[in-house]
């Protein structure tokens, strides 16, 4: 006979507030959680605050609460049931193989891209990063690509909210460039950073097509200065837009 169980009231309400915020179009402040689920404004304080000290919320400085670190790197590691990270992996690989740059995939959580997959260069000095690191959207040309995709409303938003820091002697700092750089991006399918979030480092970035997702993703591909030189640049670019048009083309019959 199959044991009985008393359910937890407050699990249930966990995740109603999880599936709001998946709803959502942006990040949630605990009075509007609150008329939403019906469940009184403490409750739902100290629910949103113990889930963004586990990581599984990420908490603005405006009070404002969206899907965190933990969340996605759980999502990373049942990655054998993730569609997306499934499809696009040999993509990846690809690219790795063509330019022996560390090349990953990352999406958009609020105002910071997330790297759910990765494959790494096999040269002895390269630049790692590990999945379910948190990227300001801000730096480097990832977050340029993801930032590209969105309406320029939600870019002066993301502006507005977020200051841009100068991590290294040519990151940009002035907003008014730093969107006229994100159009440029939106122009011509590609971004680029040279120096601009650590020294000695490029990277190339696409944004991706995934037909009726809601998902914002991008790929980028990031190697030491030297390996950005004369025509390889020109080879690196033709790589990853090549690449976004083949995701574009198998996403759009998905």
């Amino acid at each position: 006979m199959e044991a009985q169980f008393k359910r937890v009231p407050a699990l249930d309400k966990c995740f109603d507030i999880l599936e709001f915020l998946a709803r959502s179009q942006g990040p949630v402040g605990v009075s509007e959680l609150s008329k939403a689920t019906g469940y009184h404004r403490s409750t739902v304080f100290n629910m949103l605050n113990t889930l963004a000290d586990l990581h599984v919320l990420s908490k603005s400085p405006e009070k404002k609460f969206n899907f965190g670190l933990r969340l996605y790197s759980l999502g990373r590691t049942a990655s054998d049931g993730s569609d997306l990270i499934r499809t696009i992996h040999p993509y990846l690989v690809q690219i790795n193989r063509k330019t022996a740059l560390s090349t990953c995939l990352g999406i958009r959580a609020g105002s910071k891209a997330v790297i759910v997959d990765k494959v790494d260069s096999d040269l002895a000095m390269k630049f790692s990063m590990d999945e379910g690191i948190e990227v300001p959207l801000l730096a480097g040309a990832g977050g340029k690509a993801l930032l590209s995709r969105l309406p320029d409303a939600e870019i002066d938003r993301i502006l507005a909210e977020n200051p841009l820091k100068k991590v290294t002697p040519l990151a940009c700092v002035n907003k008014t460039r730093f969107k006229k750089k994100v159009e440029q991006v939106r122009a011509d399918g590609i971004a680029f950073d040279r120096e601009g979030h650590m020294e000695g480092m490029c990277a190339l970035a696409v944004p991706l097509n995934l037909g009726k997702r809601r998902t914002q993703a991008a790929i980028w591909s990031v190697g030491l200065k030297r390996q950005f030189r004369g025509n390889s640049i020109r080879h690196f670019i033709a790589v990853l837009k090549e690449t976004a048009e083949s995701i574009a083309v198998k996403f759009s019959v998905l």
